[in-house]
């Protein structure tokens, strides 16, 4: 006996049922969203215009909207699944015949589907990865994870755009019909009643999925939690002086730094400092966090010079631009630039010691800046020079 393939009509369970796809889909356009607009902003603060102003503070606003993106990409992956498990039927809806104006329709919306799944597939798995900080891929991530952003979110409104009417429809509850009987001639999945799963059972599956995965992984930016990020790449408490590393000075290049070493400023008036004499001038403690862009954050306390003072000592005005110049040789972010916002906050320091002790070397020993509401990659380390550049 030679078996038809199924029809759309063949797949009668009730989870199935437009009302699951929509309730599905605006948990995962939330979590999209929230995604897309912490990212933005992450970006931003790594790549924005010059005339783009981000305060400094709240200081622990990054770690707030870093640990929200990293967690909504991650909750997102079983929203996802869930999400095309409800509709994946449509697949086997047949195209109008002869062609018509609605088949071009039907296949401009299949297509679009097919962008916005692969786009936001690809999205999360690399997204995933760069907290392992693995790339076993020839392109660079930041920017393509930037462009398959915009992508995802074009796609995703032409997408609603289409389904409006079916999405206002079913945008609340409403009653379910009593299931019709199913042909015995037909191939069916699963009966309405036969399924073992209710709707609300499947809500409350995909949602705990959803929390469960993020606990595990909230934990890097949310200590109480730590023990149980069992996803998180990530531990608070462990590495160097009870704070994680991401980039080790070996990675860096940079050697054991010797009794030579000097720092410079180059604004009106050059000053060169040792390590002794930047010792000897006023000291400011900051109780920051380091908020990396893989999602992990932890608090610490700094001790150093303020930014700010050093520009006055200089004869710069404290509200300068300021390059910051660090001994690693090579790496996107040998530089940064501190705005001017950034240098003339109090807690923006040339940071000498961490947690009450001289810095580590893999913390940026002899001095590293820190300052509030930035990400980790801009709080550079290894500092022997900042420039004054207006």
């Amino acid at each position: 006996m030679k078996l038809k393939a199924p029809s759309e009509q063949a797949f009668s369970s009730p989870l199935h049922h437009p009302r699951v796809a929509t309730v599905i889909g605006r948990w995962l356009g939330i979590a999209v969203l929230v995604c897309f607009l912490t990212g933005l902003f992450s970006h931003f603060q790594q790549s924005g215009p010059a005339w783009l102003y981000i305060p400094s503070r709240p200081a622990s606003l990054y770690r707030v909207t870093q640990g929200l993106h990293v967690l909504s990409g991650i909750v997102a992956v079983p929203l996802l699944l869930a999400k095309l498990w409800t509709v994946y039927p449509k697949l086997f809806a047949k195209l109008p015949w002869p062609p018509s104006r609605q088949a071009l329709t039907t296949i401009l919306e299949r297509l679009s589907i097919l962008v916005l799944v692969s786009a936001l597939a690809l999205e999360l798995f690399i997204g995933f990865l760069n907290t392992l900080q693995w790339y076993p891929w020839p392109f660079p991530f930041r920017q393509t994870h930037y462009a398959l952003a915009w992508i995802i979110v074009g796609a995703l409104l032409v997408h609603i755009a289409v389904k409006l009417p079916l999405i206002v429809a079913h945008w609340r509850e409403q009653p379910e019909p009593e299931p019709e009987p199913e042909p015995e001639t037909e191939l069916v999945e699963e009966s309405g009643h036969g399924s073992g799963l209710s709707r609300r059972g499947l809500f409350r599956t995909v949602a705990g999925a959803g929390a469960l995965v993020g606990i595990a992984a909230v934990g890097q930016s949310a200590p109480t939690l730590g023990p149980v990020a069992v996803l998180a790449p990530r531990k608070p408490g462990i590495g160097p002086q009870g704070l994680p590393v991401n980039r080790t000075a070996r990675d860096a290049g940079v050697t054991i730094v010797g009794a030579d070493w000097r720092f410079t400023i180059r604004g009106p008036e050059q000053l060169i400092y040792t390590l002794d004499e930047l010792r000897a001038l006023p000291q400011s403690r900051s109780d920051l966090p380091i908020a990396c862009v893989e999602g992990w954050s932890q608090g610490a306390h700094w001790e150093g010079v303020r930014i700010r003072d050093l520009l006055t000592l200089s004869g710069a005005p404290p509200s300068s631009r300021v390059r910051v110049v660090s001994l690693e040789k090579e790496g996107a972010y040998a530089t940064s630039e501190l705005p001017p916002q950034f240098a003339a906050d109090p807690l923006t320091l040339l940071a000498l010691r961490l947690n009450g002790g001289d810095l580590d070397l893999d913390h940026g020993f002899p001095a590293r800046i820190i300052a509030p509401n930035r990400p980790g990659v801009l709080q550079t380390k290894w500092v022997h020079r900042l420039e004054v550049l207006g």
